[in-house]
């Protein structure tokens, strides 16, 4: 069995409540542009933008590095999309073609992990965009509100998805017109020196934003109508949605005098830039949403037999209460660190899916660990982390220490400008990814 596609494509149907129930493919193009356009519309995108704009210390380069950015990461996420429209199956249940029904259990375990982390700062970052433009008393309510409202949509996906195309695209679209016309009427100003990086690790920042999602996207995309439909829906609608937001938080920094930390109160502080803000609020629950409805999705690799409802409930009042009662400032660089292994994953796994498996893959119980993509996926991490080692204590101090060794014998005290470590990882992880592959396919025919 190399596929659980089933093309059942009555438009009242709503996702298996259990892993083994037919896949209904009732989502078209624009069902899954509007999705990802939403999705790729979010608070978290004028932030991103800020950093590629004090990456760059340029107007100019920092546009066109979240250009560049957005294109590879969409490409990235694309080819994963195809994972879920080709086989019916969810991402982590779509990777046991690469390591089989035990090995795709190790990225299982850190897709959970890392996507609680995301609902739970998705409900974090709304419930303090909320406080900006109502006050500080009424936090725990919008925490409560913004963890319902995703879990409900978790448990309704389907019917979520119809929602955002009928109602909600239009409003952020209408919302996000007149939030760049309020930034362009502002004067042009030269952009802070400090802290600059350079266009390449500028292009990594952004390309890393895009290519986030890649985990997520089989989920909904085994519900697609086509292969076409899952890849230029989810590419066309994340990658112009992000290049938008990017680029409003770019041209905020030069115009409004704001940085990264300080980009959503000056868009909220523009004349009724807090309507205009509020209805980006209101949009920002699908993103908790995706990360409750994921969590769910990659559960089912390992409890397929549980009715997806009841574990999208029990996720939702995870993520729910821990954006209550705790802190995270520390925990997103633990969560850059798991999207660092799954960025080189998903090259790996779109290399071999196209190229080296010719798009068939055994998702099946039965599926068989396969080692050549399990050691490109490790040359790509690495390579990740030694360009980037990150801040995370005690595990960044490892990588840090390699890598001053690596310069040393190179002759060097720093690594090359130019040399970004998600696109770097990608080049390498498909090369290896390809060559080792075909290395096996010749073991197979001796």
């Amino acid at each position: 069995m190399t596929s659980t596609a089933v093309r059942n494509s009555d438009p009242s149907a709503e996702a298996p409540l259990v892993l083994t129930t037919d896949t209904p493919r009732t989502l078209g193009f624009f069902d899954q542009f509007t999705l990802w356009g939403n999705l790729g519309i979010s608070l978290f995108g004028p932030v991103t933008g800020a950093l590629v704009a004090a990456y760059t210390g340029s107007l100019v380069k920092g546009l066109l590095a979240v250009v560049v950015g957005c294109v590879l990461g969409a490409l990235v996420l694309g080819g994963a999309a195809v994972f879920g429209s080709q086989t019916g199956a969810p991402a982590m249940v779509a990777l046991r073609g690469i390591f089989g029904r035990r090995g795709s259990l190790a990225p299982t375990v850190l897709n959970i992990a890392q996507n609680i982390g995301w609902a739970t700062m998705e409900i974090i970052v709304i419930s303090q965009a909320a406080v900006a433009i109502t006050g500080e008393r009424w936090r725990w309510l919008f925490v409560i509100l913004a963890g319902v409202i995703a879990t409900t949509m978790a448990v309704k996906p389907l019917g979520s998805v119809k929602l955002l195309r009928k109602f909600m695209v239009w409003l952020v679209l209408l919302a996000s017109v007149y939030l760049f016309i309020q930034v362009l009427g502002k004067p042009v100003q030269d952009l802070p020196q400090e802290g600059v990086f350079g266009f390449w690790p500028a292009v990594d920042l952004a390309a890393a934003g895009v290519v986030s999602f890649a985990p997520l996207a089989a989920d909904y995309t085994r519900h697609s109508k086509s292969n076409k439909a899952a890849f230029l829906g989810s590419s066309l609608g994340y990658g112009l949605a992000a290049v938008a937001y990017f680029t409003l938080g770019v041209l905020a920094v030069a115009t409004l005098q704001t940085d990264s930390e300080g980009v959503i109160t000056a868009l909220v502080t523009l004349p009724a830039g807090a309507i205009a803000l509020f209805v980006l609020l209101v949009d920002e629950v699908d993103e908790a949403y995706a990360n409750v409805y994921s969590t769910t999705m990659t559960a089912h690799n390992v409890i397929g037999h549980i009715d997806r409802r009841w574990i999208s409930v029990a996720i939702g009042v995870l993520a729910t209460t821990l954006a209550m009662f705790v802190d995270l400032g520390n925990y997103t660089q633990f969560l850059y660190l798991i999207g660092s292994v799954f960025i080189p994953l998903f090259a790996v796994a779109i290399a071999d899916f196209f190229v080296v498996s010719k798009m068939n893959w055994d998702v099946s119980d039965t599926a068989r660990f396969r080692w050549q993509p399990a050691v490109a996926w490790l040359i790509g991490f690495v390579t990740y982390q030694l360009v980037n080692p990150g801040t995370v204590k005690g595990w960044s101090d490892f990588w840090v220490d390699v890598q001053a060794r690596l310069l040393d014998l190179a002759g060097t005290d720093a690594v090359p400008g130019w040399l970004g470590a998600t696109y770097t990882s990608i080049v390498v992880s498909m090369v290896a990814a390809v060559l080792l592959g075909k290395i096996g396919a010749r073991a197979v025919r001796v």
